[in-house]
C-alpha cells in the first residue's frame, strides 16, 4: 500500500548512527534531510562520485555544501565505475557503489562508526525493477524485486521508501524549498529504466491506477516463496561449504538440484548462473557416474569443475 514520506520516515527506525547513501538528486535529498532532522548528530552521508560525467564534480560540490548547510558530515568517494565487456554499465556502477559504502562504512565518518546504511530506492524504483525481471524471464529472486532490508558485508542496508511515490519526495522537497541536482543521464532513453519510467509506468497508472500497491503484492508474494524456497535449499545444501559433494546432489530430484545450485551460486559463490549455465550444469551431474567424468563448465562470472568427488566453482 503506498504510504506518504512523513508516515514512511516516521515509522522508520534503524539502529543509529546511520549514513545516508546521498547522490543529491530529489530521493536520496529527501531521505538525507528528512533522517538528519529526525535524528540531529547521528546522520551521516557517503557521496560516490562515479567520474562518468563532466557534472560529477559539480554534484559533489552541491552535496558538500547541502550537508554543510545541515550539519551532516560528509564522505565523498571516488571510484572507477567502468564497465567490462559484457557487463552493463548500470551494474557495473551498482557494484562500485557498494564497494564504496563498504570501505567508507568501514571507516569511521568523522566520529560516528557506521554500520546501517539507508538507500533511497522508492516505489517507482521497485516497480521498475519488478518490471526489468519480468523482461529478463527471471525466477522468483528477481520478481521479489529490491528487499527493504539486508546484509552485505556485515552492513544492514535499508530501502525506508519503497511504498514511497517518487512524486511525494519531490513535492515533499518543494514544500520545504529544498534544492536537489538533476541527472541529465536520467533523461537518457538508451536506459531502459529511463524508457520504462517515462512511456511505461504513465500507461501504466492509466490503465491499473493502483498498480504500485498491486505489484508490490506480488513481489511480497514472490519473496515469501523464495525464502520457503532457501529454507529447503539450505537443508538440502547442510552441512554446506566451497563445494558440493556430488553424490549428494544426485540423491535429490532434478528441480530441487537446481533449487540448491542457485542458491549456492547465490550465496557462496557470489554468481548468478544463466538458465542454460544451470541446466548445462545440471545435464552433467546426471552424467557424471564414473571417476573419469570431469566437469568444467563456465557458470556465472566463473567456471565449475569436478576435483574427485566433488563440485568447485573459482573465478579465474
Amino acid at each position: 500500500m503506498a504510504e506518504s514520506f512523513e508516515r514512511a520516515i516516521a515509522s522508520f527506525s534503524p539502529a543509529l548512527p546511520l549514513a545516508v547513501g546521498y547522490s543529491g538528486g530529489a530521493d536520496s535529498t529527501a531521505l538525507l534531510q528528512a533522517c538528519a532532522e529526525k535524528w540531529p548528530g547521528r546522520v551521516a552521508a557517503i557521496h560516490v562520485h562515479h567520474g562518468l560525467q563532466a557534472a560529477a564534480d559539480d554534484f559533489a560540490l552541491h552535496c558538500r555544501r547541502f550537508c554543510d548547510a545541515l550539519g551532516v558530515p560528509l564522505r565523498v568517494h571516488r571510484v572507477d565505475a567502468g564497465h567490462a565487456p559484457g557487463q552493463s554499465p548500470e551494474d557495473a556502477a551498482r557494484r562500485a557503489r557498494y564497494q564504496a559504502f563498504r570501505a567508507e562504512a568501514y571507516d569511521s565518518i568523522g566520529s560516528i562508526a557506521i554500520n546501517n546504511i539507508a538507500l533511497a530506492h522508492h516505489a517507482d524504483d521497485q516497480i521498475e525493477t519488478l518490471l526489468l525481471a519480468l523482461s529478463r524471464g527471471a525466477g522468483l529472486p528477481g520478481l521479489s524485486a529490491m528487499p527493504r532490508q539486508w546484509q552485505r558485508d556485515g552492513i544492514t542496508y535499508h530501502r525506508p521508501l519503497l511504498a514511497v511515490p517518487g512524486s511525494e519526495l519531490r513535492a515533499w522537497l518543494k514544500r520545504r524549498g529544498t534544492s536537489f541536482v538533476e541527472d541529465p543521464s536520467n533523461l537518457h532513453d538508451r536506459f531502459t529504466r529511463n524508457r520504462i519510467r517515462a512511456g511505461l509506468l504513465p500507461t501504466l497508472e492509466a490503465v491499473f491506477p493502483q498498480f504500485r500497491d498491486t505489484f508490490a503484492r506480488s513481489a511480497a508474494h514472490a519473496a515469501q516463496a523464495q525464502q520457503i524456497l532457501d529454507q529447503v535449499a539450505a537443508e538440502d545444501l547442510a552441512p554446506s561449504g566451497p563445494s558440493l559433494v556430488i553424490g549428494r546432489l544426485q540423491q535429490l530430484t532434478r528441480e530441487r538440484q537446481a533449487n540448491a545450485l542457485r542458491r549456492w551460486f547465490r550465496h557462496t559463490c557470489r554468481t548468478t548462473p544463466t538458465a542454460a549455465q544451470l541446466n548445462e550444469l545440471l545435464d552433467q551431474v546426471a552424467a557424471c557416474t564414473t571417476r573419469g567424468h570431469q566437469i568444467h563448465i563456465k557458470v556465472g562470472c566463473g567456471y565449475v569443475e569436478r576435483r574427485g568427488g566433488d563440485l568447485h566453482w573459482y573465478n579465474p
